[in-house]
């Protein structure tokens, strides 16, 4: 016994782990930053590079058609109509915005600690995803070119019951009923449309689109986005809480909603976006300009439509 309690109080005679850490490789990640998200609305947005930032939308005045025809197989007249298709006088512009950060790095740093990975690429990558989610939002939410600021008054309705139901969203579909392309949601809001299907015994159908599994409602899939904020916010800590929903037909082609970009950049790095070196000051520290040029354009009012006043909070016992 006198043994035994002699060994335990001395403990295992070998080399221990605090020690041995010291001397062992660590595998590492790169910077997780939990704030980015897929950013599926500029994946499935068309986009338009522009030659100088400027973006004019040119429509023909509305009516039921562009010209008086003569359409009959017994002619009532031999007068052929005659006129012309009449333009817009002051036809939209947009102009690009630009959304801009710097970024600085220790040159001693960057000699120093850039094994196994770079670290002016890290810190120029997470910039980089910072300024696409900003461009996501402002496509979204900007006061003069965003999406919800732009959508026609006759193509806003409103929720029946407040909750998403399907019949909303077949409302959603009668006005964007020309090819539309794509649902944009909260997650939230495509939870609560999820429970108002399995109340109603309809569950929507799941696809595979460029890499992500997308619910879909009609064959139209439904993308998610935390820039479609509820209650002015991307993530609501209350159970309940509002937020929209649209509807988008997406191509220049189609006349339908459109992403716009500066072509042909100095420096350009992606889509749109310019990368530059600003040179080293006295202190060793290395600047680096990032500028993301962008803006939105909607080329017909039935290209996109908005249920407003969504409610994201209803929940129901399932027998």
């Amino acid at each position: 016994m006198a043994k035994e309690a002699e060994n335990k109080s001395v403990g295992i005679n070998a080399l221990g782990a605090k020690a041995a850490y010291n001397l062992a490789n660590i595998t590492k990640t790169k910077p997780q930053y939990g704030a980015l998200t897929p950013k599926w609305l500029t994946k499935f947005l068309e986009f338009k590079g522009l030659e100088t930032g400027i973006y004019r939308v040119n429509k023909v005045v509305e009516g039921d058609t562009p010209l008086d025809v003569l359409c009959s197989q017994t002619k009532k007249s031999d007068i052929i109509p005659d006129g012309f298709v009449q333009y817009e006088t002051e036809p939209r512009e947009y102009v690009l915005n630009s959304i801009s950060t710097i970024i600085n790095v220790n040159t001693a740093v960057e000699d120093v600690y850039s094994a196994p990975y770079d670290q002016v690429q890290e810190q120029l990558g997470l910039a980089i995803e910072s300024l696409r989610e900003r461009q996501e939002s402002q496509l979204i939410n900007n006061d003069d070119y965003g999406l919800l600021k732009n959508v026609a008054d006759s193509q806003r309705i409103q929720t029946r019951n407040g909750a998403p139901t399907p019949d909303d969203l077949d409302e959603l579909i009668s006005k964007v009923w020309k090819e539309p392309s794509f649902f944009l949601a909260h997650p939230r809001a495509i939870a609560a449309f999820e429970r108002e299907c399995t109340k109603r015994g309809v569950p929507p159908v799941v696809v595979n689109i460029a890499g992500g599994n997308f619910l879909t409602w009609r064959g139209i899939p439904v993308i998610p986005t935390d820039k479609l904020l509820v209650d002015g916010l991307k993530n609501p800590k209350s159970e309940s809480g509002k937020t929209n929903i649209l509807l988008i037909r997406t191509g220049e082609a189609k006349r339908g909603v459109i992403g716009l970009f500066q072509a042909g950049l100095k420096n350009e790095h992606s889509r749109g976006l310019s990368v530059r070196f600003r040179g080293i000051d006295d202190k060793g520290v290395a600047s680096y300009l990032l500028s993301l040029y962008c803006s939105a354009a909607i080329l017909a009012d039935d290209a996109i439509a908005v249920l407003e006043d969504v409610e994201v909070g209803e929940y129901y016992d399932y027998d």
